[in-house]
């Protein structure tokens, strides 16, 4: 349920609404646009009587929410949300118009390899380093990150570049080696580890949730509902494929998502070419088609000798490579955004 106050209520006859409101056991959510302010109540609504709630004087109108993810629902939030991570000249905004492009590579490997991909993708034009310091694979036996070593590492390129970082968590226990973590990424096959993604609710941290590999966008949803039922309204939604019975390329970018995932919640949407292809000569070509279909920002993998890399080296692009998706990208932006 929601109620949309009117033009000019006061702080404190919003704070006396919202105070009886929850005297009900209904949990509340105030989300102030730049022309009306919205009241959502979160939980067993049924005792609620809309009418008398639509009668008080500084209520516009009442209405109940149909989709079950309330907090992620654009009709609880009618403002795109945005989210921001560094500081002064480094600081970065997603969402609400404000684009970025996110590249590094799959894994950390070694100092050399991150600072030297950090400095080449900044040069590019990326405004956030990637970078895997725990890797989720789908064989025990191959390469699972250099873990806490990782984190360090991309420490010490971000000090190098001033480029924030974006690293997966696979467990909520190593939460507090990722306090220093601009933004914690939640892989997709985390999408619905849900004690995890309470954790991470609690964490205030910005979050990159990615869709898992056969969850439909309201699952995908559920799942950011999870993060901001706990108060952290710090989420962006990743796209990056889905599976499929075809097997020429990793995973299908489900690119009608963009827009529907726009349509149906307020919080930044994210595109991935790399894992969705899987195929480093298609990350460009769908790089293009994530802009165009309004995605606030892209995650690329980059590495600096993809065929020596120690994870995901075949979707991985080069430093070159990424220059030149990067300048593609930042003229379809100009283009759409006139």
């Amino acid at each position: 349920m929601i109620a949309v106050l009117k033009s000019g209520v006061t702080k404190a006859q919003r704070e006396k609404l919202t105070q009886w409101i929850e005297s009900q056991n209904v949990r509340v959510h105030v989300s102030e646009g730049e022309f009306q302010t919205i009241i959502g109540l979160i939980g067993d609504t049924s005792r609620i009587d809309m009418d008398l709630l639509s009668s008080l004087e500084i209520v516009e109108k009442v209405s109940r929410v149909s989709e079950p993810f309330k907090s992620a629902s654009r009709r609880f939030h009618p403002d795109d949300t945005v989210v921001e991570v560094g500081e002064g000249e480094n600081k970065v905004k997603i969402g609400g118009g404000n684009f970025c492009m996110i590249a590094g590579p799959c894994s950390v490997e070694s100092e050399e390899q991150i600072i030297t991909v950090a400095k080449a993708v900044k040069a590019a034009g990326a405004r956030m380093l990637r970078g895997g310091a725990f890797k989720p694979r789908t064989s025990p036996y191959d390469f699972q990150g250099l873990r806490g070593e990782g984190l360090e590492l991309l420490f010490k390129a971000r000090k190098a570049t001033g480029l924030p970082i974006v690293t997966e968590i696979m467990n909520a226990a190593h939460l507090d080696m990722f306090a220093d973590v601009d933004i914690i990424q939640v892989g997709a096959r985390n999408m619905q580890n849900f004690e995890l993604l309470k954790e991470l609710g609690r964490s205030k941290k910005p979050i990159l949730l990615k869709r898992g590999l056969a969850a439909t966008l309201k699952e995908f949803l559920m799942s950011a509902e999870y993060i901001l039922a706990e108060g952290n309204p710090n989420v962006m939604l990743c796209e990056r494929g889905i599976r499929s019975f075809d097997t020429y390329t990793r995973n299908v970018l489900d690119l009608a998502s963009v827009p529907m995932l726009h349509e149906l919640s307020h919080l930044p949407v994210v595109v991935d070419p790399s894992h969705a292809t899987g195929v480093a000569r298609l990350v460009k070509p769908m790089a293009c088609a994530a802009t165009v279909s309004g995605a606030d920002a892209l995650i690329i993998e980059v590495h600096n000798n993809p065929t020596c890399a120690l994870c995901d080296g075949a979707q991985s692009l080069t430093p070159e490579q990424f220059a030149e998706v990067a300048e593609r990208v930042n003229e379809l932006r100009t283009l759409i955004t006139r």
